[in-house]
């Protein structure tokens, strides 16, 4: 048992100090230690300077259990901790210096026997684990590998390059993380701006032939990189500069809500066609599907890290809050994204609904010896009058499908756009009433039949449920004026006001005032209002206001993206390998030019 005892003006020499048992420190740090013990199950050792707790009521000093003495130990500089089985985990106090087999640790590590760990400047361990009984490697993982022995892992190919290993090896395993299916992308902290604007650069481009979700998977190799391996201030900055990139593309390519895009001054409107619909949108439907998946990865890795926090106990270091409010920024610019490209995507269809929704109210379903379209009909079988607002229905849904959206932003999508096709409906139809004659049985009953093939169609189309909701109250104002001439005028204005409770006392007013009776006929006494609703009749609107939509909610849960298992999406390991090669590239321009290599010949895939 022993440990540092430091001289006047010297270096520290070697006296006694009372250890756990099975933990042995020599120093100084060019002298190798043993570090092992029996861990109980989920058993923590915490490595550090400790300090003094104030006399008047202070607080407490940080629990240690091995005392460092030296002047770059922190109070709390690492814990190292096991459960029941191998291997244990070390993990650095934020800015403690701690290499691991020689390499600097700025995240939590797997430990295993034969492992270096360096604390500071003073003091070297080598890990020993007495559970394996023995069973450890033989050869510490830090000694230079035996000739022809297999390369390590692609993450060595970025780690210290003076361990012993030729030339060879050295190029055989970085051409294996160049050309791997591993997905994985290294990157030091000084390729960080480049690599991210060429990742955002390439998606704004609509460059290759990546999956739907291919930038928001490269760009969360790079959050989990930086989250792993990189100094735990690095995450914060990286997201903000994410964040901002991603902005600044949206912004430039999304086309103002005051005209439609590519619409040349002076040439008269024309309405957008399906077609042109899906042409405008898949920029931006991408960016808001891709964007979504990459807030919540985010923000699952920002909950990681006040998670980490939390467990050495630095839940109110200021650094970390200031990290955490850099986070936050990062994540609010990412919720304006999404927002931004929500309301352009649902602009454009609403744009082309406005022109093709009026021929519901006009168009005849019983064209002479045509047969009505049963439920699940292809759009082609429908009647000529709803086949463009269908359509657009149908390019809607099939965008979102090939962009690959959040189911729950699918079903906000379509909520708004049933929405707004309610209420253009329901305006239309108050509006027709009032100039001539529209209010009449015959009219009402080719309304309802395009309103119902309208809602089969869109049942078929898996949006059945969500149809029905919003298209309600049009369903009720044309079901009152589907009620046939005799049972109507026995009706009283209580019981039509309980039959069809979501129109307002103005508009079932409006509807009955304008109703066509026959040549000379007006509203029976029945139909009035009584006293205490005739306010409401007087003064209510009988046209249905834009401004209530649904609110957007973003989606909550895990992200869809997968960063486990070989990447096997052909187009997205082609991009992965370029970024790769990018990198290397931008690499060895820092060096000087006699240097220099060219990436290392693999196999191709």
């Amino acid at each position: 048992m022993l440990s540092g005892e430091r001289k006047e003006g010297g270096s520290p020499r070697f006296g006694k100090l009372h250890l756990p048992v099975g933990l042995w420190i020599n120093s100084p740090r060019k002298q190798l230690a043993k570090l092992g013990r029996r861990w109980p199950s989920a058993a923590s050792h915490v490595f550090g300077r400790g300090g003094n707790s104030s006399a008047r009521g202070g607080s407490p000093a940080p629990y240690v259990d091995t005392f460092l003495n030296a002047p770059d130990i922190l109070p709390r500089h690492c814990t190292v901790r096991a459960g029941p089985e191998p291997p244990a985990m070390v993990r650095p106090s934020r800015g403690a210096p701690v290499t691991h087999n020689g390499c600097l640790l700025l995240r939590e590590a797997e430990l295993h026997p034969g492992d270096l760990l360096g604390l500071g400047e003073h003091f070297l361990f080598m890990y020993k684990d007495p559970r394996t009984g023995g069973s450890g490697p033989a050869r510490p993982p830090w000694l230079p590998a035996r000739p022809g022995a297999a390369p390590p892992g692609p993450g060595w190919a970025f780690s210290c390059r003076l361990c012993g290993r030729g030339l060879q090896e050295r190029g055989e395993a970085l051409a294996a993380y160049l050309d791997g299916r591993e997905p994985v992308l290294r990157f030091r902290p000084r390729e960080e701006e480049a690599l991210l604007g060429e990742i955002v650069r390439a998606a704004a481009a609509g460059a290759g032939d990546l999956p739907p979700l291919g930038p928001a998977t490269l760009l969360a190799l790079c959050v989990q990189h930086s989250a792993r391996e990189l100094e735990l201030g690095h995450l914060p900055r990286l997201l903000g500069r994410l964040a901002r990139l991603i902005k600044e593309a949206v912004w430039v390519s999304a086309p103002t809500t005051d005209q439609p895009r590519h619409h040349p001054e002076g040439v008269p409107e024309v309405p957008l066609t399906p077609e042109a619909v899906s042409v405008e949108l898949r920029p931006l439907m991408l960016w808001m599907a891709n964007t979504t998946e990459l807030l919540s990865f985010v923000q699952e890795k920002v909950l990681e890290m006040e998670k980490e926090a939390d467990q050495e106990g630095l839940s109110s270091d200021p650094q970390l809050c200031n990290d955490l409010e850099l986070c936050d920024e990062a994540m609010a610019l990412l919720d304006e994204v999404i927002m931004c490209t929500f309301q352009q995507s649902v602009y454009y269809l609403t744009k082309t609904l406005y022109s093709t929704l009026p021929a519901l109210l006009d168009s005849n379903p019983f064209t002479a010896g045509a047969e009505l379209p049963g439920p699940g009909a292809e759009l082609g079988a429908m009647p000529p009058g709803l086949r463009p607002t269908l359509g657009v229905f149908q390019a809607a849904l099939e965008l979102t499908s090939q962009c690959e959206l959040h189911p729950d932003l699918v079903s906000q999508t379509f909520g708004y756009l049933f929405f707004f096709s309610n209420a253009s409906l329901l305006n239309s139809l108050m509006e027709r009433g009032q100039g001539r004659p529209f209010y009449q049985w015959s009219r009402a009953v080719q309304i309802r039949t395009n309103l119902d093939l309208v809602l089969d169609w869109l049942q078929g189309a898996g949006l059945g449920d969500i149809a029905t909701e919003f298209f309600r109250k049009l369903s009720i104002a044309v079901n009152l004026l589907c009620v046939p001439r005799t049972s109507l005028l026995k009706a009283s204005w209580s019981s039509l006001r309980t039959d069809h409770p979501t129109l307002t006392p103005a508009q079932l007013h409006h509807l009955l005032s304008h109703y066509q009776l026959g040549p000379g006929r007006g509203p029976p006494p029945a139909w009035d209002p009584p006293p205490a609703e005739r306010d409401a009749v007087d003064t209510g609107d009988i046209f249905e206001s834009f401004s209530s939509h649904p609110p957007l909610i973003l989606p909550l849960g895990s992200s869809r993206l997968r960063l486990t298992g070989p990447v096997t999406d052909d187009a997205l390991h082609r991009e992965l390998r370029r970024l790769r090669r990018l990198l290397w590239d931008l690499e060895q321009q820092e060096l000087p030019a006699n240097h220099r290599h060219g990436p290392p010949v693999a196999t191709p895939p």
